[in-house]
């Protein structure tokens, strides 16, 4: 714990031979980081994006093999570590599936499928170098769902592990519904596989049940059990996926799992733009994510779903940096930092100003200054008034561009 912040930030503490005070001021966000700091310190997150495998299962999402190939490759030059694609769904999801191995992207092109030995020689006929197979261990998936025993999932597990490692392939095991197994077996079935060879191991939150706590509590018991690498595959069932991917990272996982804007089974698992900003932001993962990419990857995948993001979705909304309340709109014109963790440009979005019966003084005066009126208080004054005596709400919306912001605030903005 920062011996700052229990004494009330006293300035006369130093950090490098710096007042405390001066670094604050330096970087807005400074004493927050203090808080986020983590007793491991900083380590690599990685990421896989499932948007050609979990997002098309979203209601009403299908993709062609040419937006598939496009995805793929706007998903490789953001900077994820793997995109997995599921060939074993039709004939056009497997051609899709060769097509985008054939790329040679950077990223591990990860062929996923069912804990059976065709699904994995699916993968290996698309020429596949990772694939993926899942299988349900929690009793209501083996009762009700798969109608096998423990022991027989058991032993489907390790098979199709050993299956895929004896032709040359490297294999991640999802534990499906793992968050909802007895926890003993759960750890008897990674342990086994872990036996076997997997490569990687993913513990999901299948149903979205999970407090951020239940998360952490469920990756620290196999992280305890076993050494192979852990993926964090949530669901968004009661609004905790985000929360619950991080949570996993807390506790040991290495890799979460992602697609563009969030979209998958039912109402998906978290999304792209927020795992990757809070990984570099918030946990400084030394990750090399092209976050200026954030709006166009929405965009992309609004064109292709006909699903836009949601007005106040983070990063990526139209409403993630509109400022509107006169107090907020008095401390952005001064600096954007007063009320903008993360600068707009550095996601691919824009600053934004609401005029209306909201405005203020202070937003009074510089839409004035903007129709070229003379600014003064009593002038100000009498706009905002006259704002809130119309009673219609917001009235304009503008951008508030560079060039724009340094005129007004005089060149003083701490972030552009």
């Amino acid at each position: 714990m920062d011996p700052g912040i229990g004494a009330g930030f006293r300035t006369v503490m130093l950090i490098s031979g710096r007042p405390r005070a001066v670094i604050g001021m330096r970087d807005p966000n400074h004493y927050a980081n203090l808080y986020n700091e983590h007793a491991e310190g900083r380590r690599k997150i990685r990421v896989l994006d499932s948007t050609l495998r979990e997002g098309e299962q979203h209601p009403g999402v299908s993709f062609t093999n040419k937006q598939r190939i496009q995805i793929a490759w706007m998903l490789d030059y953001f900077g994820v570590d793997q995109i997995e694609i599921s060939p074993v769904v039709s004939p056009d999801h497997k051609e899709a599936t060769r097509a985008v191995i054939s790329q040679g992207l950077r990223a591990d092109i990860v062929s996923h499928g069912r804990a059976l030995k065709e699904d994995i020689d699916t993968s290996i006929d698309c020429g596949a170098t990772w694939c993926a197979a899942y299988l349900g261990v929690s009793d209501v998936h083996l009762r009700d769902k798969l109608r096998i025993s423990r022991q027989q999932a058991l032993d489907r597990s390790v098979e199709v592990v050993e299956y895929a490692k004896s032709h040359g392939l490297k294999i991640r095991f999802t534990v499906e519904d793992g968050s909802r197994a007895d926890p003993e077996f759960l750890v008897c079935v990674c342990k086994a596989i872990e036996g076997a060879g997997v490569d990687r191991i993913s513990l999901p939150d299948t149903v979205g049940i999970l407090r951020p706590r239940g998360m952490y509590n469920f990756v620290e018991r196999v992280r305890g059990a076993v050494s192979v690498p852990l993926d964090a595959h949530v669901h968004n069932d009661i609004g905790l996926a985000l929360a619950n991917a991080l949570a996993a990272c807390d506790a040991g996982a290495d890799q979460v799992h992602t697609t563009i804007d969030g979209i998958g089974e039912r109402i998906g698992i978290p999304a792209l733009a927020e795992v990757a900003v809070a990984l570099t932001y918030l946990y400084k993962s030394p990750n090399d994510f092209r976050l200026d990419m954030l709006q166009d990857l929405s965009r992309m995948m609004a064109d292709y779903t006909s699903m836009p993001p949601y007005e106040s979705k983070p990063i990526v909304g139209q409403s993630a940096y509109k400022h509107k309340a006169g107090t907020h709109l008095a401390a952005i014109l001064r600096n954007p930092a007063a009320y903008e963790p993360i600068p707009p440009r550095a996601v691919g979005n824009r600053r934004r100003i609401v005029f209306g019966e909201l405005a203020g003084k202070t937003g009074a005066a510089y839409l004035m200054s903007l129709l070229g009126l003379e600014r003064n208080d009593e002038g100000a004054r009498a706009v905002a008034a006259g704002l809130k005596g119309l009673r219609m709400g917001d009235l304009i919306e503008m951008p508030l561009g560079d060039r724009l912001e340094k005129r007004i605030t005089g060149g003083t903005a701490a972030q552009k």
